[in-house]
């Protein structure tokens, strides 16, 4: 049987001035496909790429709930959280991806991934796609 892991995660920017929340069921390889980017998302807009605070689950409505209140916190809320698993607000990247930032291969994956998702979506929406292949390449 196939064990299930989500995470409920915080990045914050080299300055640690914005914080985002966000969950995932891979980790790293969302933590790469945030340092790659997409066009007019919050975390491309302020270069939020780094792991400060994560919290795993089995079960992906307790990540989508721990998400959802934590996005309703004020902000010293969310770095009480933080500080308590990660005083010094140390980044994890490198321990959850195994080095950072991504190499080249890493972010070719990702953006292969995403031109895959894109074919998929082009049996539905043909416009859909082509914007997708113009923001990845």
């Amino acid at each position: 049987m196939r064990m299930f892991r989500f995470w409920t995660y915080i990045l914050t920017n080299w300055n640690r001035t914005v914080l985002y929340t966000g969950i995932t069921n891979d980790l790293a390889t969302r933590l790469i496909e945030h340092w790659v980017g997409k066009e007019g998302c919050f975390t491309t807009r302020y270069k939020v790429h780094y792991l400060i605070w994560s919290e795993e689950t089995k079960y992906v409505n307790n990540a989508i709930d721990r998400e959802k209140a934590i996005k309703r916190w004020h902000r010293d809320e969310k770095e009480s959280l933080i500080t308590e698993l990660n005083p010094e607000w140390t980044f994890w990247n490198e321990d959850v991806v195994g080095n950072w930032p991504p190499t080249e291969e890493q972010m070719a994956g990702v953006k292969e991934r995403w031109r895959s998702i894109g074919e998929a979506a082009l049996m539905k929406d043909g416009l859909s796609f082509h914007r997708q292949v113009s923001r990845y390449g």
